[in-house]
């Protein structure tokens, strides 16, 4: 599913229009992202958890060329599914 077919299910679930299911959809993914951001994890219950981490600097080679680079450390979002 995309983010369209998303707002298409929600639209038709809770009798809104697209437009306003769009806004509701780009709300919460805004405030998820702003969490994570902000405080470095966001839990939803019965959905899952999204938290920051730090991903280590590696070797990486360019499929092109071949010739080996050095990936840099950086932040990235991870997310893990509750049941």
């Amino acid at each position: 599913m995309n983010k369209s077919e998303l707002i298409e299910n929600v639209a038709e679930q809770n009798g809104l229009t697209k437009v306003n299911a769009k806004k509701i959809v780009e709300s919460v993914l805004e405030n998820i992202a702003k969490g994570t951001r902000e405080k470095g994890k966001v839990s939803l219950l019965g959905f899952g958890n999204f938290s920051t981490t730090i991903r280590a600097a590696r070797q990486g080679r360019n499929p092109k060329t071949g010739e080996t680079l050095e990936i840099p450390a950086k932040e990235v979002v991870k997310f893990k599914a509750s049941f």
